[in-house]
């Protein structure tokens, strides 16, 4: 059988054929060097709605947008698949029934062995599907694009899986104060404090993120600026397909105003919890002291009338450490009564300078040998209405209780003084806004923690030993005050000391102790000096206390020349020593100034006796050492003295 020419290559082209028209999704046909379409597959017929016997004959250019044959588009496309071997693009494309589609074409050359060109090989498949999703994908990118550059209230960025900052939006900027190019790249760990970068807390939160799936915190952050802000911090890691960590979302807010004001409210219920437990308090105490009271009364009018009938004398004693008792049952039931604001006060106006000038020299007393007392008493202090006995007792429990917070010696510093009460300071202190007197009484004492601060007003509560007091001094403190339409604070610091402060509200008719317009502050009165005086007889240790006291030193005693030498071993702002000459316990008066100017060469020393100066054994003294007669007299003391500090 002879072959027939052109067999084989007829079967290949056939198969050729076959095998383009047995493909739906792409549109494959041929085009002539004109553009003109020769042939036509079943799937440019899907793709395009036409059969082959509308297409056959016709410029592929009816497929092209009114857009792109405007600007030429299959001429150029054409030149350059027969310029460059091929031409591959996408864009729209249009049906017979006018709707487009979205493709993606290639034209390819097609050329004779000897480089002539036949036509063009077209493929073209749709890919609107693909491309409404890459849009809606887009268009879903820019929402949330937009969503989160629109956040301001907010910090939304992203961290690489290390930590590192990977994108920022404005509400990052304006919380933390960092701009995008300032803060891209840099670890986020540079937003915490150095407290929380010591511990580690960055590395952590992102450990308890991947491992947990999120981690969520409150605490303070950092600006760029230094200060720091109270921030919610939530950070969500981020996985691909594949369950790969590929970094982690953070979201922080900015909730230091928040904070603060939670804060403000938890003080105000705890003030008002305190301020209803301090009335319950003071309901169940003035009930109690009422009680005692009519107990007392039937008690002291039974002693009385066994007074009455008593010839034993040792009734007679038993009777009266009875009455004694009673009497002391009495003024604990005046204390009570005051805490619990139902004692009978008579408020007057007066100038609170004028009533602690008055009763400076108790106070002094009260303070001790160790305790320096400074009196810092502003000028134009406005009056108050207040009972002056009651002013004067709680100014003196406040003294003793600062005298005892100071076991070693210290200073005490009563300050006077106006102040205005604002809306929030009002409210803090359970009073009205306005014009109030401020007395301060602040030591340098022990201190008190916070726990017992909460409890100092409490009847019978007491951190002192058993037997060193009962408990009730602040609380008649707290009566006074809040009876007389005031407030206390006390703010205290363990090792640092305590600061009482009443307030009393101020009258508006009260007259100013100074026609002044500046409120300037009275010096404490101690530009005399301080003096030690060393006396082992009581009553005159008083008087010559007193005399000092006017005189305006700061009185320091001792009861003999031990304890005097003891005494300025440890005070070295003594400059004056006044002693009697004939002490007990083997050092006399003379001997004690010897050893008190080897101490202290530059103190002034007055010395007083009974005896004649003449019969006194006064070498070796020196100078800078006087004498003086008893019985003395203030006048001739204060000569004395002045004539000792000018050397006269």
């Amino acid at each position: 059988m002879n072959a027939v020419p052109g067999h084989k290559t007829t079967s290949s082209e056939g198969r050729f054929q076959l095998l383009v028209d047995a493909v739906t999704d792409y549109a494959i046909y041929m085009l002539d060097p004109t553009g003109v379409v020769v042939s036509w597959n079943p799937g440019a017929q899907r793709f395009k709605g036409y059969v082959e016997g509308e297409i056959i004959g016709s410029h592929f250019s009816r497929f092209y947008t009114d857009e792109d044959r405007a600007t030429e588009l299959p001429r150029r496309a054409l030149e350059t698949a027969a310029r460059e071997g091929k031409f591959e693009a996408e864009g729209w494309r249009v049906r017979k029934d006018g709707t487009r589609f979205w493709a993606h074409v290639v034209i390819d050359p097609i050329r004779s062995p000897h480089g002539e060109l036949l036509g063009y090989a077209k493929i073209t498949r749709d890919l609107t599907e693909r491309k409404l999703a890459q849009e809606a994908l887009k268009e879903s990118e820019e929402r949330f694009r937009l969503l989160v550059q629109g956040v301001t209230d907010y910090a939304l960025y992203m961290l690489d899986p290390q930590g590192h900052v990977t994108n920022w939006n404005p509400g990052a900027q304006r919380i933390k104060g960092y701009a995008e190019s300032e803060i891209l790249g840099k670890h986020f760990s540079q937003f915490y404090t150095d407290e929380d970068r010591a511990t580690e807390l960055p590395r952590r939160a992102l450990e308890t993120a991947a491992r947990e799936g999120k981690f969520e915190a409150e605490g303070w952050r950092v600006r760029k600026d230094g200060t720091r802000f109270w921030a919610n911090v939530v950070i969500d890691p981020i996985r691909n397909d594949r369950g790969e960590l590929i970094g982690y979302a953070k979201i922080t807010r900015d909730i230091t105003e928040r904070r603060a004001t939670q804060e403000a409210l938890e003080a105000a219920q705890l003030a008002l919890f305190q301020a209803q437990k301090m009335e319950a308090v003071g309901q169940l105490t003035g009930g109690v002291a009422h009680d005692f009271n009519n107990l007392l009364t039937i008690i002291v009018n039974n002693l009385d009338l066994l007074t009455r009938n008593a010839r034993d004398p040792r009734d007679v004693k038993l009777i009266e450490s009875a009455q004694r008792a009673a009497e002391r049952g009495a003024k604990l039931t005046q204390q009570l009564l005051a805490f619990s604001r139902r004692q009978p006060l008579q408020p007057e106006a007066h100038n609170p300078n004028t009533l602690i000038e008055g009763f400076e020299s108790v106070l002094r007393r009260a303070c001790g040998e160790m305790i320096r007392l400074q009196l810092s008493l502003s000028q134009r202090t406005r009056w108050v209405s207040v009972d002056a006995p009651q002013f004067e007792s709680a100014l003196l429990n406040l003294i003793v209780n600062a005298r005892d917070a100071m076991p070693d010696g210290g200073s005490i510093k009563i300050v006077t003084g106006n102040t205005v009460l604002g809306e929030q300071d009002a409210a803090s202190s359970n009073l009205p806004p306005g014009q109030y007197v401020s007395i301060t009484v602040q030591d340098t004492g022990v201190g008190m923690t916070p726990d017992i601060v909460d409890r100092v007003f409490e009847p019978f509560f007491t951190t002192k030993e058993i037997g060193k007091g009962t408990g009730l001094g602040l609380s008649q403190v707290y009566g006074f005050v809040t009876q007389s339409g005031g407030a206390i604070r006390i703010d205290s610091t363990p090792g640092q000391g305590t600061k009482v402060t009443m307030l009393l509200p101020a009258q508006e008719n009260g007259d100013e102790t100074s026609d002044e317009e500046d409120e300037t502050e009275r010096p404490a009165r101690d530009s005399a000096g301080t003096v030690l005086i060393v006396e082992d007889e009581p009553a005159v240790l008083e008087v010559a206390s007193d005399i000092f006291d006017s005189l305006g030193y700061d009185v320091v005693t001792a009861t003999d020349a031990n304890g005097a030498l003891e005494v300025l071993e440890g005070n070295p702002s003594i400059d004056v020593l006044f002693s009697d000459v004939i002490m007990p316990n083997g050092m006399n008066g003379v001997e004690l100034s010897r050893r008190a100017r080897e101490m202290r060469p530059d103190l002034k020393i007055l010395l007083a006796s009974g005896y004649p100066m003449s019969a006194l054994p006064s070498d070796g003294l020196g100078t800078g050492v006087s004498f003086i007669s008893k019985p003395y007299r203030w006048t001739e003391l204060a000569d004395k003295l002045r004539a000792l500090r000018t050397g006269a």
